[in-house]
């Protein structure tokens, strides 16, 4: 992709294409059955969004994911999001 392409994703989300390949590799890797893990994308992805996201919020997120374990994809977390 080209580079203005990227550049108009960080100046509408304010979100640098390094942290967001940085969590899409997260994603890409992660253990949807390891709840320590699938807290911490989570927060992180509530620290990119510039989200509070409160200790319930965690829990249901946390809960909802590890319940569809390792067929989730990254459609379902955009929709739980």
């Amino acid at each position: 992709m080209q580079n203005s392409f990227f550049k108009a994703i960080e100046n509408k989300t304010g979100v640098s294409m390094e942290e967001l390949f940085t969590l899409a590799n997260a994603i890409s890797y992660a253990d949807f059955t390891d709840e320590k893990q699938v807290r911490k994308i989570v927060r992180k992805v509530g620290k990119l969004a510039n989200k509070p996201v409160s200790k319930e919020l965690e829990d249901q997120l946390t809960n909802s994911i590890l319940q569809k374990g390792s067929s989730l994809s990254l459609s379902d977390i955009e929709k739980l999001m």
